[in-house]
């Protein structure tokens, strides 16, 4: 799937059930910050999104950096909106984000941000989720609202 806004998502041969979430320029944030992100929809449900942390995701005590999860959780607003089925890729944004920090998350193992539609007005939608990461230890738990992309002109 690609659009004409520069976002592109394919099945993932490396993960099957996976696809890749990516823009297509590499000096955006997104594909600067996680050069490697995963979504899916689960049969629950629900959505998520995985990256993989790196050393650049840390903080000094070896743990992902809390500014690594914002921008996960972030994200996963946009990807897993658009893998329920909510939202096209595009000029979405951000209107409300809270976080809750629960435990560390450690570099060199897959992290998700596992996302739910609570409700989807004409303009809003509004999510919440956790981020977890291994036996579902847990990282993080958000709500978050977005607003709709508006139609192009």
């Amino acid at each position: 799937m690609s659009d004409d806004r520069g976002f592109r998502s394919e099945p993932d041969p490396e993960n099957p059930g996976w696809l890749t979430w990516h823009l297509n320029d590499p000096t955006r944030f997104n594909s600067w910050m996680f050069p490697k992100l995963l979504v899916r929809a689960d049969p629950d449900g629900k959505a998520r999104l995985r990256m993989f942390p790196e050393r650049r995701h840390t903080n000094l005590a070896d743990n992902i950096h809390g500014a690594a999860v914002l921008a996960l959780v972030d994200i996963a607003l946009f990807a897993c909106s658009r893998m329920l089925g909510i939202i096209e890729a595009g000029t979405a944004v951000t209107l409300d984000l809270s976080v809750q920090f629960i435990g560390a998350g450690k570099p060199g193992e897959p992290c998700d941000a596992v996302t739910e539609l609570l409700k989807e007005t004409r303009r809003l939608v509004f999510l919440r989720g956790v981020v977890e990461q291994g036996d579902g230890s847990l990282i993080a738990a958000f709500s978050g609202t977005i607003r709709k992309p508006t139609a192009p002109r």
